[in-house]
């Protein structure tokens, strides 16, 4: 029971959390406003998470889908542009980039996010590519993942041709990319 009990805490301060940073940022939200919105109070939060930093950095690591699309399929091109496509029709904006959008000012933030690129995206991309320059291809596949996505935040969901065009053109773009 009192497993279930922790269990169940925890994830309230960290449901509380996802949708806290992304409505107010990183710098407006306090621990007061947390362990309200968690019915928990401040000791639990810092119990949990050790502080409001590494409860962001897990709420980061929770929203993110990334590095398990690396594990999908067996064409990193394909596996990339299927992902890229999804992201960019989806009716949902990403929480992920609303939590970084609005927390942006803050430098602690910045470094939290730029760890959790390398993390989640850049070293795992890495990895599964032959050849010294793997570090450079994966940083320009990066750079299309990432831009994807702030532009699916300032267009809105859709594209104007049909997925399996978007598909095509985006596997053409990481096989460049990735090779």
């Amino acid at each position: 029971m009192e497993t279930r009990s922790r269990e169940g805490t925890r994830r309230r301060i960290l449901d509380a959390a996802c949708r806290l940073f992304a409505e107010h940022g990183y710098d407006e939200v306090t621990m007061r406003m947390l362990g309200a919105a968690a019915n928990a109070n401040i000791a639990l939060i810092n119990r949990y998470f050790g502080s409001k930093r590494e409860l962001f950095a897990e709420v980061l690591a929770q929203q993110g889908r990334f590095p398990g699309v690396l594990d999908e399929g067996d064409d990193l091109a394909v596996t990339l542009a299927e992902y890229v496509a999804d992201r960019l029709a989806a009716e949902e904006d990403s929480r992920v980039l609303a939590t970084l959008d609005r927390s942006a000012p803050s430098t602690e933030v910045r470094e939290l996010a730029r760890e959790r690129v390398r993390s989640a995206i850049l070293e795992p991309l890495a990895r599964r590519l032959p050849g010294e320059d793997a570090e450079l291809r994966a940083s320009i596949a990066t750079v299309v993942i990432l831009g994807s996505g702030r532009f699916r935040h300032l267009f809105g969901p859709g594209t104007p041709v049909a997925r399996r065009e978007v598909v095509d053109r985006l596997t053409a773009v990481f096989r460049a990319c990735l090779s």
